[in-house]
């Protein structure tokens, strides 16, 4: 059982009964003290000691914490993190490629390091310089701040910031703009890190491409089928829930295999990704077995349509982010296993979707008349939810 550790009072207390028990106070009667007086010496040093006593069990208290991975804090937390070589995900930058499709004069230069600009302020900077041809411009850019809000669809406006001569200054993002994403969270580098001390690295192993994922800044959850595509091949499928979350936090990019995944003759194995997916995909090919092919694939979208009786008006926002919680706790990607034990992942059962629903506070008696059958996605589905009809 835990130690309960005494409170303040309770040791200014207990300090104040040890010196009124161990003091006599009339040596020929041998009467003892019953109390002692509000400003009496020996009340305030009673006080300072069990100050002292306090801020002590406070440092032990502390120690114990930072003494052991699934409590420690800071710097403390990132070392036992490295003792497995898991490292706290930075903010990065998101990046992509601007153009401007007509209006250019030939062979005029656009500059690295010419600042683009979004309709909201947000600036983003050319990463090398890009000639004029055909009357259209193309270069790739990086946001200047790091965080997922530099993430973007592709076609969203940009502009030059200043003139370029011969380049028109409207234009927008060729493709999309991705792989920005903001620093982990504590609670998410802590939830990685015992994932690894509860499964150590084999050596390309399920557990390890999960694992390799999960490093990605912006990959939230991952899952990993062995031979998906193959005898021989690995397929990875990300989430990016927070990063993408105006996606559904699905990646955006296309699917494939890490550009330096190259094969006889230096060309890559096969169709190489874009976006978020090859982030993920290059991340990967530096760690995995030399003789597997990895693809880096986007869970195919599979909402899950609810209807609920019963439901008070007032609850219903409250019922759409608790079933919306359980999909992102439960929901795995069809065809794909448990990298810990090997085996495949339990449906979501009504029982699941029925507890969600009774953890919402002031919640009555309520009937979800669809769906009622466990729910089972196919090969690379994720179920997610869909629409949500209260009657």
């Amino acid at each position: 059982m835990p130690y309960a550790r005494p409170s303040l009072t309770d040791l200014i207390s207990q300090a104040i009964q040890d010196v009124i028990d161990a003091t006599i106070a009339d040596p020929s009667t041998a009467k003892q003290l019953t109390g002692l007086l509000n400003q009496a010496v020996m009340r305030v040093m009673a006080k300072v000691l069990a100050g002292l006593a306090w801020g002590e069990y406070g440092y032990i208290d502390w120690v114990a914490k930072m003494a052991v991975p699934w409590t420690a804090e800071d710097e403390y937390l990132e070392g036992w993190a490295a003792l497995k070589s898991v490292y706290r995900k930075d903010a990065v930058p998101a990046g992509g490629t601007f153009t401007v499709a007509s209006g250019c004069t030939n062979g005029s230069p656009l500059p690295s390091g010419t600042t683009i600009t979004r309709a909201d302020g947000l600036a983003y900077t050319t990463t090398s310089a890009a000639i004029a041809a055909g009357g259209a411009v193309s270069a790739p850019i990086t946001c200047a701040t790091a965080g997922a809000a530099g993430n973007a669809d592709a076609g969203i406006t940009l502009t030059i910031s200043g003139t370029v001569d011969g380049i028109p200054a409207g234009g927008a993002a060729g493709t999309a703009l991705t792989g920005g994403a903001d620093q982990e969270t504590i609670d998410d580098f802590r939830t990685r890190m015992l994932q690894v001390y509860a499964a150590p690295p084999q050596g390309g192993d399920r557990a390890d491409y999960v694992e390799w994922a999960l490093a990605v800044p912006g990959v939230t959850r991952a899952w990993a089928a062995s031979n998906g595509a193959g005898a021989g091949t690995v397929v990875v499928y990300t989430m990016w829930d927070d990063a993408e979350s105006a996606h559904g936090g699905f990646p955006q990019g296309s699917n494939g295999v890490s550009q330096y995944d190259a094969g006889p003759g230096g060309a890559p194995r096969d169709t190489v990704a874009t976006g978020d997916q090859l982030t993920v995909a290059d991340a990967i090919v530096v760690k995995q077995p030399a003789t597997a092919l990895v693809y880096s694939v986007s869970p195919i979208n599979a909402p899950q349509d609810f209807t609920i009786t019963g439901v008070a008006a007032g609850l219903q926002s409250e019922v759409v982010a608790a079933l919306t919680d359980m999909f992102l706790r439960l929901g795995n990607v069809g065809g794909t296993t448990d990298p810990t034990t090997g085996e495949a992942w339990p449906d979501i059962d009504p029982s699941d979707w029925y507890a969600a629903i009774s953890s919402v506070s002031g919640i009555g008696r309520f009937t979800v008349t669809s769906p009622t059958a466990p729910i089972s996605p196919s090969a690379g589905q994720l179920p997610t939810l869909g629409s949500h009809v209260f009657s």
